[in-house]
């Protein structure tokens, strides 16, 4: 629908009966009558003394706002305001798709026009995979674009189509060192902070498709306030699409032990707490904040912060059989780690606290999940009946002090 099809009825006590229009600031005479307060000012101020709808002679020229009808008229015009985005916004958006040869001199005329030449380049980037296909072989494309990656300015807008043309691209990038150096990075580290979500997002798939080696994770997780700013993607009043790409960017780079104690410094481990704890949470979302919560729980930093956070390893005893079998499998193995392979007390005593832990992991046992997991089930299993033990010896021999159980 266009907003020229869209018709509007106006109730007809919206009027001024002087006017015609809808009255913007409504007033009544003692007579009781409504009308708009400019129209019926002017009529006082000629002389009259009667009132026009009626021709009653006025007792007074006392003017009362009329507060009831003003708010009617308010929220009609307001409904009617959103009726005209709704239809704007569907309406169908005529767009040409440049032809290659037009690219091609697009290209040649990204200094002269850029923020048109690269907005027709996103378009024709977005139409097919040849398209995509063409612009990565395109000779001195790839080198334009780079080269306006190291000197982007401050304009957001254009730096943001830039980073969709390479995200729309960048699985046909057979060298993309480039965009491993540091101005590249800056640019986008821009994004991530004054971004669109979409573009932050685009951003975010871009970083994860150059963390191919340890040379390249390292470099990412080193530029000044990229790492940080991934962090604080993370919370979960964020947009849950931007988050999720923020879990498997992290996931990609974390692999370096550099990076592991840079994201617990970071206080990465409370923010996964926090998506663990919300109720509402998609799966993909958890089972990838698992993933990286396995990752970090192989380092010796990550393990100290997670066994002493009960209610972090409670939220994830919780989340075994009942997200998925793969938020399962990072889940048993965080717990296994820190209490099974490195024998963290503190975290031994939390699993074992947890509500109807012992059956999650007898159910595991007799499931067809992978033998490392059930293994891994088995291990941990053992901590109850170990604690179970030592529960009924300290009270067969009448102890004064109570183990946990």
């Amino acid at each position: 629908m266009r907003k020229d099809d869209l018709y509007i009825t106006i109730p007809s006590f919206f009027r001024c009966p002087i006017s015609l229009d809808v009255m913007k600031s409504p007033v009544s005479l003692c007579t009781g009558v409504t009308y708009d307060r400019a129209s019926i000012q002017r009529w006082l101020d000629s002389g009259n003394n009667t009132c026009p709808a009626t021709m009653q002679v006025l007792q007074s020229k006392e003017i009362v706002p009329n507060r009831n009808l003003q708010r009617l008229i308010q929220m009609w015009s307001d409904s009617v305001a959103r009726r005209q985005v709704d239809a704007e916004s569907a309406a169908p958006i005529s767009v040409v798709v440049p032809s290659q040869d037009h690219v091609k001199l697009l290209v040649k005329q990204l200094d002269k026009n850029c923020s048109s030449s690269l907005a027709k380049i996103v378009c024709f980037a977005g139409e097919s995979e040849e398209n995509r296909e063409f612009l990565a072989r395109m000779d001195g494309f790839l080198n334009a674009v780079f080269d306006f990656m190291r000197n982007a300015e401050s304009d957001i807008k254009l730096i943001e189509q830039v980073v969709s043309i390479l995200d729309l691209i960048q699985s046909k990038i057979q060298d993309k060192k480039p965009l491993l150096e540091s101005n590249c990075l800056s640019t986008i580290l821009v994004v991530l902070q004054r971004g669109t979500s979409d573009s932050q997002i685009q951003s975010l798939r871009l970083l994860e498709s150059i963390a191919i080696d340890g040379e390249s994770k390292l470099k990412i997780a080193e530029k000044e306030g990229l790492l940080l700013e991934l962090v604080n993607s993370l919370s979960k009043e964020k947009d849950e699409r931007l988050i999720e790409a923020s879990l498997s960017c992290l996931s990609a780079i974390t692999k370096p032990k550099r990076v592991k104690t840079k994201l617990i410094q970071y206080r990465t481990i409370p923010e996964l707490k926090n998506l663990l704890s919300e109720p509402n949470m998609s799966v993909s979302i958890i089972e990838k904040s698992l993933k990286l919560l396995e990752t970090l729980s192989f380092c010796k930093e990550g393990r100290v912060e997670i066994r002493h956070d009960s209610k972090l390893l409670q939220a994830i005893v919780q989340k075994v059989l009942k997200v998925s079998s793969k938020a399962t499998e990072h889940a048993v193995t965080v717990l296994w780690s820190v209490c099974c392979l490195f024998r963290e007390e503190k975290a031994q005593e939390a699993v074992v606290g947890c509500s109807n832990g012992m059956t999650k992991f007898l159910l595991l046992m007799q499931s067809d999940c992978s033998s490392a997991t059930r293994q891994m089930s088995a291990d941990l299993l053992k901590l109850f009946r170990v604690n179970s033990n030592s529960c009924l010896s300290s009270y067969d021999t009448k102890t004064t002090h109570i183990m946990p159980c």
